[in-house]
């Protein structure tokens, strides 16, 4: 893919790439978060109460692995697809547990996301089904080898959406604080 130009397959690889790198950053701080504290990450997980206490556990050592699985998936030639739409189904199926407690009024108890403390609020289900969205583009888009500085420019464009998608994040973190705080429902 190196030369005069990138052809219209080649911008296409690069998307994915590009997309894998977001993936294994923004999977990499979820799961070292969830292994830093494995016990508080079990105990978001018993908070959803989607499974019994039996299951909690092992279900939480699951996740973290799955995460750990997509971050590996991505530095392995072949499998970013398969790793992304792991990713994705993660994602999703995060998704679903936030949206039954949501539905259920239990918007008080935290996500568990990894970063910046955050109850589960609808943005959230917007977050992770725009990510997975992401995710599934990435997945679906042709795979090529790719050249030294295309590989770079790849990292660095992850990388940079990364940040925004640290950013973004902060912000509905911040948000949920404000609303808690003018509810005066803050823990």
């Amino acid at each position: 893919m190196s030369g005069a130009g990138i052809e219209a397959s080649g911008i296409g690889a690069l998307a994915s790439a590009a997309v894998a790198a977001f993936a294994a950053f923004l999977f990499a701080r979820a799961a070292l978060h969830k292994a830093w504290d494995f016990t508080a990450f079990t105990g978001f997980v018993q908070d959803y109460r989607l499974l019994p206490e039996a299951l909690v556990r092992l279900a939480a050592a699951a996740l973290l692995l799955a995460e750990g699985l997509v971050v590996a998936a991505m530095l392995i030639p072949g499998a970013r697809a398969f790793g992304l739409m792991l990713g994705a189904g993660l994602l999703l199926g995060y998704g679903i547990a936030m949206a039954v407690n949501v539905a259920r009024g239990r918007r008080h108890i935290e996500c568990g996301c990894g970063g910046a403390v955050q109850p589960v609020t609808p943005a959230l289900l917007a977050r992770n089904a725009m990510l997975a969205m992401l995710l599934i583009a990435g997945a679906l888009a042709p795979a090529a080898p790719l050249g030294l500085a295309e590989a770079a420019a790849a990292i660095a464009a992850g990388l940079i959406a990364f940040a925004g998608y640290l950013m973004a994040d902060q912000l509905l973190s911040n948000a949920a604080y404000l609303v808690r705080r003018e509810q005066g429902t803050l823990q």
